[in-house]
């Protein structure tokens, strides 16, 4: 059973705990029950120790930051993080449905099945990348089915923020699973996280297609020498048009391959696909309470990452997470105008955005306001 604050299977007087649904090196999961709303959940439960003896914190800091980014329907949501001593808590939308590669395991899926799946997976990688989010480890295995039949992407923790790119662009760290992986990314020579993540939805729609991967071998060298010629042949039962676009996502030229914003226009994407993933190219409501900068005509700011600024946002404060020696500067900034003027100009510019102002103690001001549309408003552009 999992350590919960002595209170039995009672996490933090909130959860009631019970079975395990999966397990890792650094982590476990359990299925759980909000005692207040009777809401079920899975609690990812990471152990500090491990993580800290391993140097895996910043990744744990990430994929925090990454999840709070990322609001989407076909996104495994992250409700709150909690911590004790040892351990590290996130809370998480519960997928009864389990992983998209157990059906697969089956053997192959319909057409009709296979486009939907494949359509609410671009729509949330797409959703990403607008948000400088690259998953960088999209799999079958990470990809759950809820109990509507429709797609969830899991487990950020491979994935990368914008802000992380090198000087030169791109981004260096070879991660992923073999089978999935982009050639850009075997050659170690930087790659764009965008069309990585695109290569990954290309061999997804081939497993789910043909219900085995296109590229596969018992040499691993011999497996990388076919990804890197895109060596692999479509069966027979597939239709023409997804032949055509099988081929042209699975181009080992990052340059030429198709991107996510041809893919949708595509005929076979396109069909019978929900109208909600379309209208106003994918429509998401939430609301944001973030930390506001100053346009540059006040101030000039010091940058922020999509971490710092969710740690310090109300009602999700990462603090005391991590051991006291993990101390981080904060980032500040300055400006000749007054507080009155800076407070005023705040003002100004979430009227503009249809944001509501609270102002609170000590001079800060809270911004509330709801948005629809892909991009949506990210924390660090407020």
């Amino acid at each position: 059973m999992m350590e919960t604050e002595k209170n039995g299977n009672i996490l933090m007087q909130r959860y009631e705990v019970g079975k395990l649904l999966g397990q890792g090196t650094f982590a476990k999961v359990y299925h759980a029950r909000n005692i207040e709303t009777s809401q079920s959940v899975a609690i990812k439960v990471i152990d500090k120790d491990k993580i800290f003896k391993v140097g895996l914190m910043e990744q744990i800091k990430r994929e925090i930051s990454v999840m709070k980014l990322v609001r989407h329907p076909n996104i495994v949501q992250l409700y709150e993080v909690m911590a004790t001593k040892s351990k590290i808590y996130f809370v998480l939308e519960y997928v009864k449905g389990g992983e998209l590669f157990i059906k697969i395991a089956k053997g192959k899926l319909r057409e009709d099945a296979a486009r939907k799946y494949f359509q609410q997976l671009v729509s949330a990688v797409d959703f990403c990348h607008s948000r400088g989010v690259y998953h960088r480890d999209l799999k079958p295995e990470n990809l759950l089915v809820d109990e509507n039949g429709n797609l969830k992407i899991s487990d950020f923790g491979l994935s990368a923020l914008a802000e992380s790119r090198r000087q030169d662009g791109p981004l260096h760290t070879t991660c992923g699973t073999p089978a999935y992986v982009a050639p850009e990314v075997i050659s170690r020579k930087g790659y764009d996280g965008a069309k990585v993540d695109t290569w990954s939805c290309g061999v997804i729609l081939f497993v789910l297609m043909a219900g085995y991967l296109p590229f596969q071998d018992s040499n691993l060298m011999e497996m990388y020498r076919k990804i890197g010629k895109a060596d692999f042949k479509c069966p027979p039962w597939f239709p023409s048009d997804v032949r055509k676009l099988v081929s042209r996502i699975l181009d080992p030229n990052p340059r030429t391959r198709m991107p996510i914003t041809k893919i949708v226009e595509c005929f076979w994407f396109k069909k019978g696909i929900d109208s909600k993933l379309i209208r106003k190219n994918i429509e998401i409501k939430g609301k944001v309470s973030a930390l506001t900068n100053v346009k540059q005509d006040v101030a000039k700011v010091t940058n922020l990452n999509a971490f710092d600024i969710i740690s310090l946002s109300e009602g999700f404060n990462l603090s005391g997470l991590f051991d006291e020696s993990d101390k981080r500067k904060e980032a500040r900034f300055t400006s000749s105008q007054s507080a009155s003027t800076i407070i005023s100009k705040l003002e100004d510019v979430a009227t503009s955005s249809k944001l509501t102002v609270k102002k609170k103690e000590g001079g800060v001001l809270k911004m509330d306001g709801e948005n629809e549309g892909r991009k949506g408003y990210r924390c660090r552009d407020l």
